[in-house]
C-alpha cells in the first residue's frame, strides 16, 4: 500500500485537486458514483480536459451547472444530503468532516451558528462536486498516509456573495488557525487567490502530515491545472509515493536536546490570590511550566517560591512580566539544557466523537498516546463514566489517530 503526497504549487483549490487525482489514474466513474448516490445526477456535468499552465501540462476539471443555479444550500441541508445518501460509512464520514469544518469556519467568521451558515459558493454544485469527488478519489486509492506541503495564499481581493473580500478570505484564515496549518508567504506579492476555502478545507481534513517525509520514492503522479493565469505555473500535484515509516524518520533525533531558561523568585509581600493570578499570567504568556510553594522567609514571614521554565527566546519578555505583575525586586535566572521526547497533538476518532490526544515517540520507535485531561473530565461528566472507562475506550481507538501537527 502506498502513501499520497499532495503538493501545493503554490496554492490549492478543490477543482485543481480533483483534476490531479483524475490525472493520477482515478476513474471518472469512481469520482461520479457518490454524486449519483447523493441524487445530484441532473444538476451538473463533469469533464476533464488536457490543459497547460506556463507550458506545463495537466488536467483541468470543468463542472457545469445545469439545474441548480438558484439553490443556496446551508449546512443543515447539505448535512441531510450527506447522511441520507447511499454512501459507504468511511466515505460518508470524510465528506461530512470536510463540510463540517467549512461550516464551523464560516460560522465563526460571521458570528452565527454553523447550522445556519449559508454556503453560497461552497454550497454551489461545482464545490459539491469538487469535495465529494476528491474524497471519493482518496477513498478509492486507500493510502496508508497522506502528506502535504505548506500552501501559499496570495494577496489582493476576491469577489464573493458577501462582496469583495481580502485574500486570504476569513474562512481560510479560520481553517488554518483551527487545524494549526503553517503557510508560506514567498508569493505574498502575487495578486490573486492562490488557495481557496474549499482547497484548504480538503487539505486540512485529508492530510495526516503537513510536510512530506524526509525520504520517499515517487511511483506515479498527477497534475491538476487551475483556472487563474499567473506568471508561474498554477498547479496541484498528487504523488503516489513509498516512504520511510514515520517513527524511523524521527528516531535518530529522539530524544532531542534544547536550551531553556529557568527564572525564579521568592516573594513575601503578596497575597495568595495575587500569587495565583501571577502564576496564571506566566502560563498564559507561554511558560512551559510553573511551580510554586509556600516557604518560611525572613522575620518569620510566610512567602512563596515561584519557578518558571521558559522558552529561551522569550526570557527577556518574561523578565518584564516578573517586574510588571509581581512585587519582586529581583529575579534569578539561568540557562539549562533539557532532553525531551518528540511529541505531537492530534485527534482520535472514538464512540464519543473526535477526542484531543497527544502522542509521544519513544527512543525505541514505539508510540504512546494519552488523552488531554480536560477531554477526559468533559467526557466523564457528560457520559457518566469513570476515568478508567473513558481512558480505556480512547486507548482502544488509538489506531484512529489523526495528527494535527508534525513531531516536535
Amino acid at each position: 500500500m502506498e502513501d499520497i503526497f499532495i503538493e501545493c504549487c503554490p496554492g490549492i483549490a478543490g477543482d485543481m485537486l480533483l483534476g490531479a487525482f483524475y490525472d493520477l489514474g482515478v476513474p471518472k466513474k469512481v469520482i461520479e458514483q457518490p454524486l449519483l448516490d447523493l441524487g445530484l445526477k441532473n444538476l451538473y456535468t463533469l469533464d476533464f480536459e488536457e490543459s497547460k499552465s506556463c507550458s506545463i501540462r495537466g488536467i483541468k476539471a470543468k463542472v457545469e451547472n445545469i439545474g441548480g443555479s438558484k439553490i443556496k444550500r446551508n449546512w443543515r441541508s447539505i448535512k441531510e444530503l450527506i447522511l441520507n445518501g447511499n454512501l459507504e460509512d468511511k466515505l460518508q464520514q470524510i465528506i461530512y468532516e470536510v463540510f463540517e469544518s467549512l461550516a464551523s469556519a464560516e460560522g465563526k467568521v460571521h458570528g452565527i451558528r454553523s447550522e445556519d451558515v449559508h454556503f453560497h459558493e461552497i454550497g454551489a454544485i461545482d464545490s459539491l462536486v469538487d469535495i465529494v469527488g476528491v474524497c471519493s478519489a482518496l477513498n478509492y486509492l486507500k493510502p496508508k498516509k497522506v502528506y502535504c506541503n505548506e500552501p501559499m495564499l496570495g494577496k489582493g481581493f476576491v469577489s464573493t456573495e458577501h462582496g469583495k473580500l481580502s485574500v486570504p478570505p476569513p474562512a481560510v484564515i479560520e481553517l488554518l488557525r483551527k487545524k494549526n496549518i503553517k503557510v508560506l508567504n514567498s508569493f505574498d506579492s502575487i495578486q490573486g487567490e492562490l488557495s481557496t476555502p474549499t482547497g484548504i478545507a480538503l487539505l486540512s481534513n485529508l492530510a495526516d502530515y503537513t510536510q512530506p517525509p524526509s525520504k520517499y520514492s515517487i511511483n506515479s503522479y498527477g497534475v491538476g491545472i487551475g483556472n487563474l493565469n499567473f506568471s508561474f505555473p498554477n498547479l496541484v500535484r498528487v504523488y503516489k509515493i513509498s516512504s520511510v515509516e514515520d517513527s524511523s524518520i524521527n528516531q535518530q533525533f529522539n530524544p532531542k536536546c534544547e536550551e531553556i531558561s529557568v527564572q525564579e523568585a521568592w516573594i513575601d509581600d503578596q497575597t495568595p490570590e495575587d500569587i495565583s493570578n501571577f502564576v496564571e499570567k506566566l502560563r498564559i504568556e507561554g511558560a512551559y511550566d510553573v511551580s510554586y510553594q509556600a516557604i518560611n522567609m525572613k522575620k518569620n514571614r510566610i512567602g512563596f517560591s515561584i519557578q518558571a521554565i521558559l522558552p529561551i527566546d522569550k526570557k527577556e519578555y518574561f523578565r518584564r512580566i516578573w517586574f510588571d505583575y509581581s512585587n519582586t525586586i529581583g529575579v534569578r535566572e539561568r540557562t539549562q539544557s533539557r532532553w525531551i521526547l518528540l511529541r505531537r497533538r492530534g485527534e482520535c476518532s472514538t464512540i464519543f466523537g473526535n477526542i484531543k490526544v497527544k502522542q509521544t515517540l519513544k527512543p525505541d520507535g514505539s508510540i504512546t498516546m494519552k488523552p488531554e485531561n480536560d477531554e477526559v473530565m468533559r467526557l466523564k461528566l457528560k457520559h457518566k463514566k469513570s476515568t478508567v472507562e473513558i481512558r480505556k475506550i480512547i486507548e482502544e481507538s488509538s489506531k484512529n489517530f489523526k495528527a494535527l501537527e508534525n513531531w516536535q
